[in-house]
């Protein structure tokens, strides 16, 4: 069965400045997840802490995915090697086998630049999984699909993070990106969301006014699941425990009914 991971800045941005993803690292494990995303828009001092992390859930046996804030292509479409060649360094401190990022600018101009992307990829070891954010440009289904097409007709068969909520962001149906984007999936996102004035905001699954359940369903069964909610509350143990075994049951029941 699938892990169940945490993506770290599910505890709010201060609070990660304020104790280190470290300390949220070993919260985690303490809670049962199976692994954790680090971010790379929360470390505070990127060399110490990235090294200090990589002995954490090496001991703890921990899953890790690195995620980078950075666009991979920049506005005018090129190719952004150091936000690249970063993000691929970070990944290897960290020792995580996999990396997230968006396609940033990737516009038709951009094409040129996959073989070269393709090359650091080989070169690094490390999957990357492309994710679907917050903007027009790189968080829609359309985007998306243009993006997989040419990256796989250039030979570079990439994979994806889907991230359930940000759909909402960019007007775009989830179940109908789900259905669509599925076969490319590696990694979840778990995300609700709800609608307040003028904007949209993450809550718990539990809490979400999208169709997540039938979400997870089209989605595949194997793909690591990560909380990217807001987990707070007096007891953090406590509460990303609950989180965690409630993921956990959902995916075995889930697992269960496909079988």
């Amino acid at each position: 069965m699938h892990g169940i991971l945490i993506s770290l800045s599910s505890y709010g941005a201060a609070e990660v400045r304020r104790h280190g993803q470290l300390w949220f690292t070993r919260l985690a494990h303490e809670a049962g997840a199976d692994g954790v995303e680090v971010r790379g828009e929360l470390l505070a001092d990127r060399a110490s802490e990235l090294s200090a992390l990589a002995r954490a859930v090496q001991e703890s046996r921990l899953q890790v995915v690195y995620s980078s804030p950075d666009g991979l292509w920049r506005a005018d479409g090129s190719l952004d090697d150091a936000a690249l060649a970063g993000a691929l360094q970070a990944a290897a401190t960290l020792g995580a086998p996999r990396l997230k990022m968006s396609i940033g600018g990737f516009g038709a101009q951009s094409s040129r630049s996959l073989a070269v992307l393709e090359h650091r990829l080989a070169d690094s070891g490390v999957e990357l999984l492309i994710e679907n954010d917050q903007t027009a440009g790189a968080g829609t289904l359309d985007a998306l699909q243009r993006f997989f097409a040419e990256a796989a007709a250039h030979g570079l068969p990439l994979s994806m993070t889907f991230d359930m909520g940000n759909w909402h962001w960019t007007g775009e149906c989830p179940l109908q990106a789900a259905q669509a984007l599925a076969p490319l999936v590696g990694y979840v996102h778990c995300k609700g969301v709800q609608r307040q004035p003028h904007r949209w905001v993450a809550v718990p699954l539990a809490e979400s006014a999208a169709p997540w359940r039938a979400v997870l369903r089209a989605l595949p069964a194997d793909a690591p699941w990560a909380i990217e909610y807001p987990l707070a509350g007096d007891d953090l143990l406590a509460t990303t425990r609950t989180q965690v075994e409630w993921l956990r049951a959902l995916a075995a029941a889930q697992s269960g009914a496909s079988t």
